[in-house]
This record gives C-alpha cells, sequence and structure tokens, in this order.
C-alpha cells in the first residue's frame, strides 16, 4: 500500500529540488521532516507542504499507521519552461529560461 502526493508547475528549477530530494529518499518521515526544517534550500518548504500532503493522504485515504511511514520514493520532472527575454547592448537580447518543475513523492509503511 502507497500514498501519493504531487506537486505540479513550482516555479523552481529540477536541479535545485533534486539536491534536497536526494537528501530524504528511504529516510523515515519524521527523519525527512526534521531533515526538510533545518535545511536552508528554497526546494524545502516547497516540500515540506508535499511530504505533509503525502502523509495526511496516507492516512485518510489508506488508514495507514503514520509513525511507520518512510518515504518510498521521490523524484523530480522538468514541466514547462518560461521564456523570457531581457535587453543586452547594442539592441541585442538574451533569452531567459525560468524552469518549472513536477514533483512526486510516495510514503509507504514499513513491514
Amino acid at each position: 500500500m502507497e500514498a501519493k502526493a504531487y506537486l505540479k508547475y513550482a516555479r523552481i528549477s529540477p536541479r535545485k529540488v533534486q539536491i534536497v530530494l536526494d537528501l530524504i529518499r528511504g529516510k523515515d518521515v519524521a527523519t525527512a521532516m526534521g531533515i526538510l526544517n533545518n535545511k536552508p534550500r528554497a526546494a524545502s518548504e516547497l516540500l515540506i507542504k508535499l511530504l505533509k500532503s503525502a502523509i495526511a493522504n496516507a492516512e485518510n485515504n489508506f488508514h495507514m499507521d503514520t509513525t511507520k511511514l518512510y518515504v518510498s520514493e521521490c523524484f523530480v520532472c522538468p514541466g514547462p519552461t518560461l521564456k523570457r527575454i531581457m535587453p543586452r547592448a547594442k539592441g541585442s537580447a538574451d533569452r531567459i529560461l525560468k524552469r518549472t518543475s513536477h514533483v512526486t513523492m510516495v510514503v509507504k509503511e514499513r513491514d
């Protein structure tokens, strides 16, 4: 039995999210929440909300015991990229790529 939570179209680069996801993969939810609370990264706030959502899904939809939960899977996929223009010298322009992320988190019960 597993419970999933999704975060789509997050306005943060997938590379920045991947660094934090690697720290919590395979950890129990209490440890993962402690890591996220003490990690000074922009992705940490988004992932705290996502982890709380996955825990709530497990508890309310599948009647799992929250003390036995662990983060079994977590991954990020790139979402659509917003393309913007920044004026440069002599009438030229540079393209600014504002990347988005789709994050998936799965929690399971330990046996």
